[in-house]
């Protein structure tokens, strides 16, 4: 029996076996891509995964997980073939404990869907990222997505009390537990998180969830000053003022976004921070009053202050949306985006941001800046033309330079997107500016623990 005809008995016809069928499992939302995989399974469950993980494990074939298809880093694109497996249709909500504060959800469960179903019980599960339309549970947890409620929550790592696993040998193992304290050696539970699938395949987990927040209230603050922008973020939270969200965009994010979103910004400003606050009924307007007042002292050129959910709602989705209105903005249809997901530390965001915005103008290449700034991070869209080896050389450097930024001003070269493809020069600049590249050999160390004959996700965080 060949190994199509084996995948037919475990997977019946949830099996991809034609071109034109497995075109889509060949990129993601990166801008690297792959050649046509062996095939694509699409599994019910985690024994039929075990199942296929001992057959490729006797026949040593490469696997590559993927669930949206929203890595930004190369992470679900299969480099070394092999095949592909679609977590579509394990996408159930599979209990919803409000009593205990968690979910149990399959690793194919979008995240917007998820949300869906706590917020009928007055519940949010809080990570969020821009992607959380198309991304899933497994995809978020493996690359430890953060997102626009990071500022307050932090980021899935946070969030992940325990889940269930397939090793790349095919036994289905669980990890952590249902409860928020535990002590029993090795946490292999953190260990999956940020892992990018290259440890083990995340079949479903479970996650802490949380209240909905009774109130919310927006800051609208513009400026001309890139570094008062980060001032006024450091000032607030060393304040006591912790926002539920805390992001910045600046001239070409905003006209991107009025492009797009039509939604008009003030003339004369460059930048702009967007503030959330959560409290209850009675204190949302004296909070948004006393954060609002630490904000002034940065001379904002414009300030408002709203609780309108209706217009909140469409300056949040506009936001979430800004790489695909950004690719407005593009000088041909050619052009693709290379994206920076750099993260410092608040104490040294005002002189980093100015310290990117300044390289950026010296580099010649179009880019823009936006990002998380409540928790430190910052993006930078990079426009590159295909074709050209110059215009590629420059935007790779310009990558570099951005990720330098990060590793100089005490922080890290990828804060939420993962290492996948892009970022794996960039960690190793990383480990070696902190002297620390041992740690790269540990990683492989381990990885040969748990994949013995390196057949997950090839090629993805070190060669």
């Amino acid at each position: 029996m060949n190994v199509e005809d084996e995948l037919r008995d475990i997977f019946g016809n949830r099996v991809l076996t034609r071109k034109e069928d497995m075109i889509p499992y060949t990129r993601d939302a990166s801008f690297f891509s792959s050649d046509i995989p062996l095939a694509v399974v699409i599994p019910r469950n985690a024994m039929e995964i075990s199942k296929l993980m001992r057959l490729c494990c006797e026949n040593n074939i490469p696997v590559t997980v993927r669930s949206g298809g929203s890595s930004l880093t190369g992470s679900s694109v299969p480099l070394r073939g092999g095949i592909v497996i679609s977590m579509s249709a394990m996408n159930r909500i599979l209990e919803i404990k409000t009593d205990d504060s968690f979910v149990i959800a399959e690793a194919g469960v979008r995240l917007d869907d998820l949300n869906s179903e706590l917020r009928k019980k007055g519940f949010f599960y809080p990570p969020d990222p821009a992607s959380s339309m198309a991304a899933t549970v497994g995809g978020s947890i493996n690359t430890n997505a953060g997102g626009l409620r990071a500022s307050l929550y932090g980021a899935t790592k946070e969030w992940v009390l325990g889940m269930e696993v397939v090793l790349p040998t095919g036994e289905i193992q669980q990890f952590g537990g249902k409860t928020l304290k535990r002590t029993k050696g090795y946490d292999f539970t953190a260990l999956m998180v940020g892992s990018e699938g290259t440890l083990a395949i995340i079949t479903k987990a479970i996650l802490k969830i949380r209240p909905m927040p009774e109130e919310l209230g927006r800051i609208m603050a513009y400026f001309t000053d890139i570094e008062n922008v980060g001032r006024s973020i450091m000032h607030l939270k060393s304040s006591g003022f912790i926002p539920y969200i805390a992001e910045f965009l600046d001239k070409g994010s905003l006209e991107s976004v009025k492009i797009a979103k039509g939604i008009d910004y003030p003339k004369e400003s460059n930048y702009l921070l967007m503030v959330d606050m959560a409290s209850t009924h009675e204190s949302i307007s004296r909070l948004m009053e006393e954060t609002s007042s630490v904000i002034k002292r940065f001379n904002p050129v414009s300030i408002s202050i709203t609780t309108d959910r209706a217009e909140m709602e469409k300056m949040y989705e506009a936001r979430k949306g800004l790489y695909s209105s950004s690719l407005l903005l593009r000088e041909s249809r050619d052009q693709y985006i290379v994206i920076a997901d750099i993260v410092v530390p608040l104490s040294e965001l005002s002189s980093a941001m100015r310290e990117m915005r300044d390289i950026i103008d010296r580099s010649g290449i179009k880019a823009i800046l936006f990002g998380h700034i409540g928790d430190g991070n910052i993006h930078g869209n990079i426009f590159a033309s295909p074709g050209s080896e110059e215009n590629r050389k420059k935007v790779e450097k310009l990558q570099l330079d951005l990720g330098m930024v990060a590793i100089r001003h005490n922080g890290s070269v990828s804060a939420e997107h993962g290492i996948g493809v892009e970022k794996k020069e960039l960690l190793r600049e990383e480990m070696k500016f902190h002297n620390s590249e041992y740690t790269l050999d540990i990683m492989k160390r381990i990885k040969e623990v748990f994949d013995p004959k390196g057949l997950l996700n090839r090629g993805k965080i070190f060669d």
